[in-house]
């Protein structure tokens, strides 16, 4: 009996031979993506912080050395640019999102629904989504055209003036940027709110409407509840893109007209890559940064993420 349970009793783990994997084996297996994100993320983060620190500007290498907190002193203090871009930036980001939101929503509802060519509307709402943001504003840049596109048509109806694009004049080039924005980031709210509404469970609606509920009572009591956290979670995303956006703003407006489009991303742009300021530009990215760190963590904290539905 004792030898029967010799021979019945499991291996010790660790031991050379027994086929157990030793306790460092998952750490070997992450270090290679642990070290990519080390170098890929970290590094040029660190390196933002330290420059932000800096006299950095190569077109004046005799002035570089150690700033302290003065690139910080002179955004908030000298620099009324900076305000300008912020305040244009938070403009941006709201009527983006919201309308974006609102497009998306409305969109993912429609297409959630059954009707005969379902397939096709679904590739047509979506299919802006693929395309690149340079190729987007080329697009936009022909329709909005003075001569050919929709600023003369535009024009016809009071908005613009004529062989003026919408884009050069500073009373329509917000709302014209604003659409051409709208067609590419709708489809990212329909794609995530018709993936959610495909989740919610058909039973709930059909009791609903047993006890005599309408389709206003149900969108607001099953259909919005559910979709809670994947709109939440879609706006903080989205929110943080638009406000980052760089490519369509600078291939389709360059910031102007007289810098009325100007984004703060855009501006940490024209200063690290036209002025040669990097030192100035990291500091610009730091307070970025931390702006947008700390709304989206008050965000989160006010519509409660994650929460019990």
């Amino acid at each position: 009996m004792a030898q029967a349970a010799a021979v019945a009793k499991p291996p010790r783990a660790g031991r050379r031979g027994t086929g157990a994997a030793p306790r460092h084996l998952p750490y070997l297996l992450i270090a290679p993506a642990g070290l990519l994100m080390l170098g890929f993320i970290a590094y040029p983060v660190l390196s933002v912080f330290y420059y932000s620190l800096q006299h950095y500007n190569v077109t004046k290498p005799w002035k570089s050395g150690y700033a302290g907190l003065d690139n910080f002193t002179r955004i908030f203090t000298e620099d009324p640019l900076f305000w300008s871009t912020l305040g244009f930036s938070a403009k941006w980001v709201v009527v983006e999102v919201a309308l974006q939101l609102a497009f998306g929503l409305g969109l993912a509802l429609i297409v959630n629904q059954t009707f005969a060519g379902r397939a096709l509307a679904r590739a047509l709402v979506f299919s802006p989504w693929a395309v690149s943001g340079v190729l987007t504003t080329t697009i936009w840049m022909l329709l909005y055209n003075p001569s050919t596109g929709l600023s003369r048509y535009l024009a016809d109806l009071g908005i613009g003036s004529y062989g003026t694009s919408v884009l050069s004049d500073t009373g329509t080039v917000f709302w014209a940027a604003v659409v051409a924005e709208l067609w590419r980031g709708v489809p990212f709210f329909a794609i995530l709110i018709l993936a959610d509404l495909q989740s919610i469970p058909k039973d709930l609606y059909e009791a609903a409407s047993v006890d005599g509920a309408g389709r206003a009572r149900q969108f607001f009591h099953i259909t919005l509840p559910h979709l809670k956290d994947a709109i939440i979670l879609s706006t903080l995303l989205r929110a943080v893109w638009e406000f980052n956006n760089v490519d369509l703003l600078y291939t389709l407006t360059g910031g102007g007209p007289a810098g009325v489009t100007t984004t703060l991303p855009l501006m940490i742009a024209n200063t690290g890559i036209e002025g040669h300021d990097f030192g100035y530009a990291s500091a610009l990215t730091t307070v970025a940064f931390v702006i947008l760190l700390f709304c989206s963590i008050l965000y989160l904290r006010l519509s409660k993420f994650g929460g019990d539905r």
